[in-house]
């Protein structure tokens, strides 16, 4: 148990600004292990997410309830998937050969395409959540928890799915870039798929559903342009994983 709570650490550690305990050693292996508790990590940023959203309603509109707690999200994670996001959209966008897709991914300054791609993702998923929040706090509350963690699932499962393309050995992400055992994917899907016990049963399949559309989308993206996954794509994956939860909740909703 000491080993499998050293590793949440370690996730936690890695995906998260969050100080984790002195006593947590580090090693690329034991990162690469700590992957199964990817959604798990979710689970805490979702949840401290909707904490700051719960107390900000009591006296802001929905509106500044929920950019507020976007912006606590971002904050505890260092905006680590938004920057992913911003250099996959940089990349995608604007290359053209494998080489140069990764090359512009790999630059650290911001083009048109990652700076558009970015403010896109941040207003739909504050539109998506302002939405959901009118049907009460509870709902966006829930909805921001099952979102972090289903979406970190999602990335998980591009992990194990797909090739790391990128030849680097420095890359912050290659210690990652390796298989999940079963066990693993055992405690990621349950970190990322308990949440949905939380929401009703029809919305509880809009998320799903949506999220698997949305994955798979990426993933042959991903595959057709790269021959695989970069850390970046990991990011991206999970931000157009988030968004897919609140729109097939309100999809789910509305279909009703």
């Amino acid at each position: 148990m000491r080993y499998q709570l050293e590793l949440f650490f370690t996730a936690l550690g890695f995906f998260t600004r969050i100080p984790v305990p002195g006593w947590v050693p580090y090693s690329p292996e034991r990162l690469n292990h700590a992957a199964r508790y990817f959604p798990w990590v979710g689970l805490v940023v979702g949840a401290a997410g909707a904490a700051v959203f719960w107390f900000a309603r009591q006296w802001l509109p929905a509106s500044l309830s929920v950019i507020l707690s976007m912006a606590a999200t971002i904050r505890l994670t260092g905006a680590f998937h938004e920057d992913g996001w911003a250099d996959a959209c940089d990349g995608l966008g604007g290359g053209w050969e494998k080489s140069q897709v990764l090359s512009i991914m790999k630059d650290s300054r911001i083009g048109s395409y990652g700076a558009t791609g970015l403010v896109l993702m941040l207003l739909a998923k504050a539109a998506a959540l302002v939405e959901i929040a009118a049907h009460g706090i509870p709902h966006a509350v829930v909805a921001m928890i099952v979102a972090h963690t289903l979406s970190r699932l999602a990335s998980t499962s591009l992990i194990h799915t797909l090739s790391y393309v990128r030849e680097d050995e420095t890359s912050k992400s290659k210690p990652l870039a390796k298989q999940l055992s079963r066990m693993e994917l055992w405690i990621a899907g349950a970190g990322g798929l308990l949440p949905l016990l939380l929401l009703g049963p029809v919305e509880a399949l809009g998320a799903v559903v949506a999220v698997i559309i949305v994955t798979a989308w990426a993933a042959r993206i991903f595959v057709r342009r790269l021959g695989g996954y970069t850390g970046d794509c990991l990011g991206a994956a999970q931000q157009a994983s988030e968004l897919a939860t609140y729109l097939g909740i309100l999809i789910a909703w509305n279909s009703i």
